[in-house]
C-alpha cells in the first residue's frame, strides 16, 4: 500500500508540473522573470517595483507641474530602488531594537508638541521668524475640507505618508550614534596628533630613482600581492567589452538642402519689418535676436561690412548654416575699447621706490617710441598675468571695474597708438598702447540659423553600412581585423556596471549595457545599435562575477605596485650601505634624491613636503629620539631616510573635554551612511533591473 501512495504522489507532482508548463502562463518557466532583484531575501516583483516608481513619479509631477524626462526618471528609479531596501532590509531592523512611531505620534509630528522641522519651516511668520501655529491649523481644516482627489490633499496625504517612516529612521540611527563612545586616552591621544611637533631632515628618494628594467616583477610576487590585498578587488558582477563607433555624417546632399531652404530666408528677411518675430520663429539656435558691441561680435561677422538692413548667408559656420540680417546699429550709453599696458610696480611705497619705478617706465616708454616691439617689452618686464600675451589687457568698457586712471586715460585717447605718458594707478606706472579706439556702437543682429542633420536615406545608408561591418563577424579576430580594414578604432570599455548609463566616449549607451547584461556572453557580437549620432557594433571580452576579481584581470593593475615595492627594497638597501651623513646617502641616487626639511611636522597630517601622502614615515619621525636616525622606510612614492632634529610633546592639559567632543562629532557625522551601508551590505542586494530599464 506505501507503495501505490508513493507512486500516486508521484504521477500527481509530474501531472501537475506538466500542466503548469504546457498551459502557456508557466510559473516554473517564468520564475524570475518578473523580479527586479532581491532585498534582504526578499523578491522584488517588477510591479511592486512599478507601484514605488509611479508613487515617485507621481510626486515629481506634483511638485514641477510637468512629466519627468529621460534624465529624471533615471534618478526617480534609483529613489524607488532605495526606498525598497529601506523598506525591506532597514525597516526590518526596528522591530529587533523596540523602534516604533505610533498614529499618535504622527499626530504630535504634525500638530503637537513635537513639530517635524518641515512642518515648523512651511509655518514660519516670514516678518517675525515665529513659528504661527494658528495658521497650521487653518490650514489642516482647508485640507480636510477638500475633495480626496484635489491636488493639495494629494500633496498633504503624500506628506502625512512619509513622516512615519522618517521619523522612525532618526530613531534607530540615533539609537545606534549615541552609542558612540569616546574615551579619555582617546581624547588625550587627539589632543597629542594635533599639537606635537617635531623638526625633521630627510632624504627622499622616489621609486622613479631605479629603473623599471632593474625591477623584474614575477608571477610569485604578483600572486603573494594579490592574496595579501584581495579584499581591495572585490566587485560587483561586472562585464568588459570592445566596440566600434560608426559615425552618422549628414552627406552633401543633406547639407545643400539646408542651404537651398535657407536661401528663402534671404529673400524673406530683406522684405520683413519685424527682425526679431521673424528670426525667433524661424531659427534653430538660441542666439535669434541679440546686440552686439565691436567687443561681443561673434567671429561670422566682419564689423566692416555691417550695414543697417543688410542680409549676409547662407554661410557656413561649424555645423550650421546661418542667414544674419543687420536689423539695426545704434550707439550705445557704454563706451568700449580694447588696450595692451606694460605695468611696471614700484618695490615699496616710498617716494625714492616710486620715483626709480617711474624712471624705468618711462625709459621702457621711450624705447618703444623708437620703434622697440610692445609685445617683446611686456614679456621681458610686465609684472602682471598680462606679461605672458604681450601685455593686452582685452576688451573692457567704461563700466568695469578697473583702476580709474587706466580707464580714464584709455576712453580719452581719440585714436589707437602709444600714449605719450606713463599711467599712475594704485598698482604701479603703466605704459599704454590703445589697440582697439573707444567706441560705442551697437548691431542688434537677427540670426536664423539651421543645424546640417543627416536624412533618412543617409541614416539607412549609414545603418546598412554598420549592418554589413557586423554581418561577417563570429569571433574577436575577426572583429578587429573588420575594423582595421574598415579603417575604424577599436574601443575598450572595461569594468561595466549593470547600472551603467554610458561605457567609455558614448555618453548614452544604457541599452548596450542592457545586452551585456541581458543577453550577452564572452566572444558574442552585438546587433547594430542606433546611438543618435552614431552606429555601435561591440562585442563582450570577459564577465567577473560578483566577489573578488581574479589575479588575470588585475595584473596590469598591480604590477606598478609590486615593481614599486621591489624598487624600494633596492633603494633601501643601497641607502643602508650609507654610514655618511644624510647629504652623502642622497648622492648616491644623484639628482633624482635630495635632503629636505620641516619645521611644522604633526602626527595628524599623514603626509610630508614633497614625499606627500606617507603616514608611516611621519610616525617614524614621531617615534625617533633627538638626534637619532631612523631606517629607511619605503612609503607610498618612495624611501624615506629621517632624522628628528628636535620633538616637543605638548604638556598634559586638566580637561581633553574639547577633543573628546571633536571625535563623537565626526564619529556621528558618518555614523548614519556607515549604518545604512553596514545594513546594505549584509541584506544580499541582488539589482536585476537591468532587465527592464
Amino acid at each position: 500500500m506505501g507503495t501505490w501512495v508513493v507512486v500516486f504522489v508521484f504521477v500527481a507532482i509530474a501531472a501537475f508540473t506538466l500542466g503548469d508548463i504546457f498551459s502557456g502562463n508557466s510559473s516554473i518557466l517564468n520564475w524570475g522573470k518578473n523580479s527586479v532583484g532581491e532585498i534582504a531575501g526578499k523578491e522584488i516583483s517588477y510591479d511592486e517595483f512599478q507601484s514605488v516608481l509611479q508613487e515617485r513619479e507621481n510626486n515629481y509631477i506634483l511638485n514641477f507641474g510637468r512629466e519627468p524626462g529621460d534624465r529624471e526618471k533615471t534618478g526617480l528609479r534609483q529613489q524607488a530602488w532605495d526606498l525598497l531596501i529601506a523598506r525591506h532590509a532597514i525597516e526590518s531592523q526596528y522591530e529587533k531594537v523596540g523602534v516604533e512611531v505610533n498614529d499618535d505620534e504622527v499626530v504630535d509630528m504634525i500638530s503637537g508638541k513635537n513639530i517635524d522641522p518641515g512642518v515648523m519651516q512651511a509655518f514660519t511668520n516670514q516678518e517675525t521668524g515665529q513659528f504661527d501655529r494658528a495658521a497650521l491649523g487653518n490650514y489642516i481644516n482647508q485640507i480636510k475640507a477638500m475633495p480626496l482627489t484635489s491636488e493639495q490633499r494629494i500633496r498633504w496625504e503624500l506628506f502625512q505618508k512619509d513622516l512615519q517612516p522618517g521619523r522612525a529612521r532618526i530613531k534607530y540611527e540615533n539609537l545606534l550614534i549615541k552609542t558612540n563612545y569616546v574615551t579619555s586616552a582617546e581624547a588625550e591621544r587627539e589632543y597629542h596628533l594635533q599639537s606635537d611637533v617635531a623638526e625633521v631632515r630627510y632624504v627622499y628618494v622616489p621609486f622613479y630613482a631605479v629603473s623599471d628594467s632593474s625591477a623584474k616583477v614575477t608571477d610569485k610576487e604578483l600572486q603573494e600581492y594579490y592574496n595579501k590585498n584581495k579584499e581591495k578587488f572585490k566587485t560587483d558582477e561586472t562585464r568588459d567589452l570592445k566596440y566600434v563607433s560608426i559615425p552618422l555624417v549628414p552627406s552633401a546632399d543633406d547639407s545643400l538642402v539646408v542651404f537651398e531652404d535657407l536661401q528663402k530666408a534671404v529673400a524673406e528677411f530683406k522684405t520683413e519689418s519685424e527682425d526679431s518675430i521673424y528670426a525667433a520663429t524661424n531659427t534653430d539656435g538660441r542666439d535669434a535676436f541679440v546686440k552686439y558691441t565691436v567687443a561681443t561680435l561673434p567671429a561670422f561677422v566682419n564689423q566692416d561690412s555691417l550695414v543697417q538692413g543688410k542680409v549676409f548667408g547662407p554661410f557656413l559656420d561649424g555645423e550650421n548654416y546661418k542667414v544674419v540680417k543687420v536689423s539695426s546699429i545704434i550707439k550705445d550709453t557704454v563706451l568700449t575699447a580694447r588696450a595692451k599696458h606694460i605695468l611696471i610696480r614700484w618695490a615699496d611705497t616710498s617716494e625714492s621706490a616710486k620715483k626709480e619705478a617711474k624712471t624705468k617706465a618711462q625709459d621702457i616708454l621711450k624705447d618703444l617710441k623708437g620703434g622697440a616691439d610692445f609685445a617683446a617689452k611686456a614679456r621681458e618686464f610686465g609684472t602682471d598675468g598680462t606679461a605672458s600675451r604681450g601685455g593686452d589687457v582685452g576688451w573692457f568698457t567704461s563700466i568695469d571695474q578697473m583702476a580709474q586712471p587706466f580707464k580714464d586715460a584709455v576712453f580719452a585717447a581719440p585714436k589707437v597708438g602709444l600714449l605719450n605718458e606713463v599711467v599712475e594707478t594704485e598698482f604701479g606706472y603703466h605704459i599704454i598702447e590703445v589697440t582697439n579706439a573707444k567706441n560705442n556702437d551697437a548691431y542688434k543682429l537677427a540670426v536664423v540659423e539651421r543645424t546640417i542633420t543627416p536624412s533618412d536615406a543617409t541614416t539607412n545608408e549609414a545603418f546598412r553600412k554598420a549592418e554589413a561591418f557586423a554581418s561577417n563577424l563570429t569571433d574577436l579576430a575577426s572583429f578587429e581585423a573588420s575594423a582595421k580594414q574598415s579603417g575604424l578604432i577599436v574601443m575598450d570599455a572595461l569594468n561595466v556596471g549593470a547600472a551603467d548609463r554610458s561605457i567609455g566616449t558614448l555618453t548614452d549607451a544604457r541599452q548596450i549595457v542592457q545586452w551585456l547584461f541581458r543577453d550577452a556572453s564572452t566572444g558574442k557580437i552585438s546587433q547594430v545599435y542606433d546611438l543618435q549620432d552614431q552606429n555601435v557594433v561591440a562585442i563582450m571580452t570577459n564577465k567577473i562575477e560578483k566577489g573578488y576579481k581574479p589575479l588575470n584581470v588585475v595584473k596590469t593593475e598591480i604590477t606598478p605596485a609590486v615593481r614599486n615595492i621591489i624598487k624600494g627594497k633596492i633603494i633601501i638597501e643601497k641607502l643602508e650601505s650609507s654610514k655618511g651623513t644624510l647629504d652623502e646617502a642622497a648622492k648616491l641616487f644623484g639628482e633624482l634624491a635630495n635632503v629636505y626639511s620641516t619645521s611644522d611636522l604633526k602626527l595628524n597630517s599623514n603626509s610630508m613636503p614633497t614625499v606627500g601622502f606617507d603616514p608611516q614615515a611621519v610616525g617614524l619621525a614621531f617615534s625617533l629620539e633627538s638626534g637619532k636616525r631612523s631606517k629607511p622606510v619605503a612609503g607610498e612614492n618612495g624611501v624615506v631616510l629621517l632624522e628628528l632634529q628636535n620633538k616637543t610633546v605638548a604638556p598634559s592639559i586638566e580637561n581633553y573635554s574639547a577633543y573628546k567632543d571633536q571625535l563623537i562629532q565626526n564619529a556621528a557625522s558618518s555614523s548614519a551612511f556607515n549604518i545604512t551601508e553596514a545594513i546594505k551590505t549584509n541584506s544580499d542586494i541582488v539589482d536585476m533591473r537591468y532587465k527592464f530599464f
